[in-house]
């Protein structure tokens, strides 16, 4: 830790004294980013610039619930698609609808939620038709 200040001294000649023999010691040398542009310099004036690029270095995102609900039909589907009996793929939807439901009925931030429930009997129903038309093929390929 540095010394304070004397209070004998102006305030820009005892920080100038105190950089300048920093600079003597080395300890700007060897700096993380020392040498490169200033990143995002050009971009406009932004409060929250810091949590931004903390997001982004810890590769992190956030989305509000019911955002993020839509991801997750999307990936309760594939899980569907590659179920392999009735009882994974029933088990799949009850979960989904209950994420769902739970959204819908309690989050407020972001976007309101427009996502519906899946109708479970219907959505075994195309499971199977799905597997029955897979099945006709050669190639087993969807």
């Amino acid at each position: 830790m540095t010394a304070r200040r004397p209070s004998s001294q102006q305030r820009e000649t005892w920080i100038d004294r105190q950089i300048r023999e920093a600079q003597e010691r080395g300890e700007f040398d060897r700096l993380r980013g020392a040498g490169e542009p200033i990143a995002d310099l050009d971009r406009p004036y932004d409060a929250l610039w810091w949590v931004r690029r903390k997001l982004r270095e810890e590769k992190f995102s956030y989305l509000p619930p019911t955002l993020r609900l839509r991801r997750e039909v999307e990936v309760a589907q594939a899980a569907i698609d590659r179920a392999r009996s009735e009882r994974e793929v029933r088990e799949v939807v009850t979960a989904i609808n209950t994420r769902i439901r739970h959204v819908n009925r309690t989050d407020v931030t972001g976007p309101p939620s427009t996502v519906m429930t899946l109708n479970e009997e219907e959505t075994v129903r195309a499971w199977h038709e799905r597997r029955s038309d897979d099945a006709g093929r050669p190639d087993g390929t969807r």
